[in-house]
């Protein structure tokens, strides 16, 4: 399944800056940046179980904020893309 992982974490402090880095690294584990805090991530059930409970560990509740957007299986059709930046089929052919 498709699912669309959006972030907000504070900055303020140094602390804020290590919980970014760390939370843009768990997505990385997982999909494509699409947008500055904005994943794209293919998983199945039990990953994106793993992951949201990762994402959620590394943030402070009370600074910073996720939202989980589940599009399903049939998401080629839901997710449609304008502008420069390209992008990777992550269940297409990978050629080296």
């Amino acid at each position: 399944m498709l699912v669309l992982i959006t972030y907000d974490v504070s900055t303020m402090s140094s602390e804020g800056q290590r919980r970014l880095r760390k939370v843009s690294k768990i997505c990385q584990d997982y999909g494509q940046r699409v947008q500055h805090s904005v994943f794209e991530c293919i998983v199945d059930a039990t990953q994106f179980a793993v992951l949201k409970m990762k994402l959620i560990d590394a943030i402070d509740k009370e600074q910073d904020s996720l939202r989980f957007y589940q599009l399903g299986n049939n998401y080629k059709n839901k997710v449609e893309h304008v502008g420069i930046k390209d992008f990777l089929d992550m269940e297409g052919l990978l050629i080296l």
